[in-house]
């Protein structure tokens, strides 16, 4: 079971948006695609963000992402 879920970390993403405005994350395939770059960037050789000692890259990426180090943005604010 993934800890914290997936509506936990929708709202956590979510929870800087603006009442009115367009959710960023409608759907748990918008997490699990930003966690599994997120990790491959870790796995590239780029450097935690929080602490990654002794896990796997995906657990960091979430973690990453619960604790609003990293940011999913849409497209089209690329």
């Amino acid at each position: 079971m993934l800890h914290p879920s997936y509506s936990d970390l929708m709202k956590v993403v979510n929870s800087e948006v603006e009442p009115g405005e367009a959710k960023v994350v409608n759907s748990r395939y918008s997490i699990v695609m930003a966690t599994s770059k997120r990790a491959r960037q870790i796995i590239a050789g780029d450097d935690p963000l929080v602490n990654g000692e002794g896990r796997k890259a995906l657990s960091v990426a979430i973690d990453e992402l619960n604790e609003s180090k990293i940011h999913i943005i849409g497209d089209d604010e690329e």
